[in-house]
């Protein structure tokens, strides 16, 4: 395994030990109205019953228990087996179905072509290197027609790393950075241990595109609070919106036409 992939599998383990927020699993109030929970901006279909659900790198116990809540056939994908614990744990205690698979989430190979009728994916890009590599393998396994809803971080988000004597966030890493994130003062939206990437707009947008994904729309959540005082997470989110959110579908494949027949030669 690679060396990220094995530090981030470990920080996310240590977080699920501690009790973080990740770790967050869908309570009673939630499943009772699951779509609602999942989705506030009505880009769900108005029933996932007996839809395949491909929850990707989304460990923890919530999305997945939440899509079963409502009916769908869900699988969820994480690197994580702490994670993936809470998964199969709230699934047997909830009486529902929900199939767990360890793995990084650019590698799918255990799913068969157009395997899912929608891919639901959190923050997560930002731990692997090749966000384009996620995206191929999301449109390889989606069939034609079917969503992929994600959540990413934003590049500017990722390039602060202070606030100085005047309240001012500072840009320090480059937007053009080859490999790993590098330490930062400003540790707001980075996770403790974790080794993350930044993925310029030509690949977070234009990726989509190139995977043969439409993109339908596109979110900023916004996490600004005007009252917020300097050192608060409101207070940096008026200056820098953290996340992006975006809906997009699988277009349809274009199958190729068979060869023309090669004319015959006139032989008398």
């Amino acid at each position: 395994m690679s060396s990220h992939l094995e530090r981030n599998r470990n920080a996310y383990g240590r977080m699920v030990n501690a009790g973080s927020p990740f770790s967050k699993v869908a309570t009673d109030e939630e499943c009772r109205e699951p779509l609602k929970t999942l989705d506030g901006r009505n880009w769900l279909p108005a029933s996932v019953a007996g839809l395949e659900v491909l929850c990707l790198a989304a460990g923890g116990g919530w999305q997945s228990i939440l899509y079963a809540s409502a009916g769908a056939r869900v699988t969820v994908f994480d690197l994580c087996p702490e994670m993936l614990d809470l998964d199969a744990r709230e699934a047997a205690r909830r009486n529902l179905t929900v199939r767990c698979v360890e793995g990084s989430m650019d590698q799918l190979d255990m799913f068969p072509n157009q395997s899912f009728d929608l891919v639901h994916q959190p923050v997560s890009t930002c731990y692997v290197p090749d966000i384009n590599a996620v995206y191929s393998e999301v449109a390889r396994v989606l069939r034609d027609g079917g969503l992929y809803i994600s959540q990413h971080k934003q590049p500017t988000s990722l390039q602060i790393v202070e606030r100085d004597a005047q309240d001012r966030y500072v840009i320090g890493v480059p937007y053009y950075l080859a490999g790993a994130l590098p330490p930062v003062g400003d540790r707001s939206y980075r996770e403790q241990n974790a080794v993350e990437f930044l993925h310029k707009w030509e690949d977070l947008v234009g990726g989509l595109a190139r995977a043969g994904l439409c993109l339908e729309d596109l979110r900023e959540p916004c996490r600004a609070k005007p009252k917020a005082r300097p050192g608060e997470i409101g207070h940096r989110g008026m200056y820098i919106p953290p996340y992006v959110r975006m809906k997009a579908r699988r277009l349809p494949r274009v199958s190729q036409p068979a060869p023309a027949e090669a004319p015959r030669l006139w032989t008398p």
